[in-house]
């Protein structure tokens, strides 16, 4: 199955709450941070929640 890793480029803080939440199910949490997910729909479900906060490589 393919892959993709997910960049977190922007703070959550004044985020609302369930953004937060979403950055923290995608085990993000400080800008920087990088986590590999299989490229499934409910992640890129997750990542268009956040897609400001967040950068995708493929």
């Amino acid at each position: 199955m393919a892959t993709i890793k997910v960049k977190q480029i922007r703070s959550t803080i004044d985020r609302p709450q369930n953004q937060k939440l979403v950055i923290e199910a995608l085990g993000l949490g400080r800008i920087g941070k990088i986590k590999q997910h299989n490229d499934t729909p409910q992640i890129r479900g997750m990542i268009e929640k956040v897609k400001h906060l967040v950068q995708v490589f493929t």
